[in-house]
């Protein structure tokens, strides 16, 4: 929550939502390695930096897991990273985190509005909004992607991609034909889930560095 030093209405450079597939197709040592990467990526010293280094000086950043329909949770609250430091503690949160959800479907175009949902519950404004999305399947159940997708392009969100291709090698060729959106998308695959910690740092510094929007 905003503390009094940080307030509710103190700008953030980039509102990102993480918005992580936990479905069935993920079983629990490939979730392990997810979150370990997505820990990772938050105490690289150089990226946490680079999350306070905008104009604002911070990046607001949340954790949502989704699965079927209907089936989503935030696993980490908004929090406010304006230092090392609170990098880290945000690598904590994501490390204390557990499978908070249960396996189902992929309904991703749920997992995408309502990370939506969540971008316009960020308790600060942001000059970028951003949905980061990681999985390894396609749509086949809930609400239809392009209905998630297109709300995303009128609110002028950016949705990326983070493909994991070890069971749909086509996967990150859907990704770019049907979910990513808005100024500057962006797809990138991860051969596999031990490949996952190195992807999802160059995603995050990718997205971080991205220009604003008018």
């Amino acid at each position: 929550m905003p503390t009094s030093v940080h307030a509710a209405g103190t700008p953030v450079d980039l509102a990102l939502v993480l918005a992580v597939d936990v479905s069935a197709s993920v079983d629990f040592g490939e979730f392990g390695l997810m979150m370990g990467g997505y820990a990772a990526a938050f105490r690289d010293q150089a990226l946490a930096q680079r999350l306070a280094s905008g104009a604002a000086g911070a990046t607001a950043v949340a954790m949502l897991f989704w699965s079927g329909p209907g089936v989503r949770e935030i696993a980490v609250p908004w929090r406010r990273v304006a230092s090392v430091a609170d990098a880290a503690a945000f690598a904590e949160a994501i490390d204390a985190t557990p499978r908070m959800i249960p396996a189902g479907a992929t309904a991703l175009g749920e997992g995408l509005a309502a990370s939506l949902a969540l971008l316009e519950r960020c308790p600060w404004p942001a000059a970028r909004r951003v949905v980061d999305v990681s999985g390894d399947g396609r749509a086949n159940a809930g609400l239809p992607l392009a209905t998630a997708r297109a709300a995303a392009e009128l609110a002028w969100v950016t949705v990326n991609g983070l493909a994991v291709v070890n069971e749909e090698p086509d996967l990150a060729d859907y990704y770019r034909e049907a979910l990513i959106v808005g100024p500057g998308a962006f797809v990138l695959r991860a051969e596999d889930y031990a490949a996952f910690a190195e992807a999802i740092l160059a995603k995050l510094w990718r997205e971080v560095g991205g220009a604003a929007v008018a």
